[in-house]
């Protein structure tokens, strides 16, 4: 099951940082633009939000079942110096928790904007808030603090 979970975690990563990207996109578009707000972007709005939600969970899941985690919390006053058991113990975690949380917020107060200028303001802003937190938080192959294939498939 761990591993299933690892594959379906790396997988849906690329899906929300596609649908991030291209809410962002709309977003910028609409507002340079002063478009109207259509049901479209409504939908890529709420897409991106469930999306981010669908990953959260398979990695709240992922999480309570990683050895590495179990490793950490274990041993925590040994392991928390352990840059990349440390990283997936503590801070990949609460990051992406983060991210989610302001991309959730972003996504509450956008459908609540009166004019659609506001609505795609706010939807640029905070999506793009939570799309740096997440760039952080991900362990890129090159990155320092821990590192991880682009996909995994095992």
């Amino acid at each position: 099951m761990y591993l299933s979970l690892l594959v379906a975690h790396s997988i849906f990563r690329w899906l929300v940082l596609l649908s991030l990207f291209y809410a962002i996109f709309r977003a910028y578009k609409g507002f340079t633009t002063r478009a109207v707000f259509s049901k479209a972007d409504n939908s890529v709005r709420h897409w991106t939000a469930t999306i981010a939600h669908l990953q959260l969970t398979i990695g709240v899941i992922l999480y309570s079942k990683s050895p590495i985690v179990s490793y950490f919390w274990h041993d925590f006053k040994n392991t928390i110096t352990h840059i990349d058991t440390a990283f997936f113990g503590l801070v990949h975690m609460l990051l992406m928790l983060i991210s989610v949380i302001v991309l959730t917020i972003g996504s509450a107060l956008a459908k609540r904007r009166p004019t659609d200028q506001e609505k795609f303001r706010t939807m640029l802003i905070w999506f793009s808030i939570a799309l740096f937190i997440i760039f952080i938080a991900i362990p890129w192959p090159f990155s320092p603090l821990a590192n991880r294939p682009y996909l995994r498939v095992y």
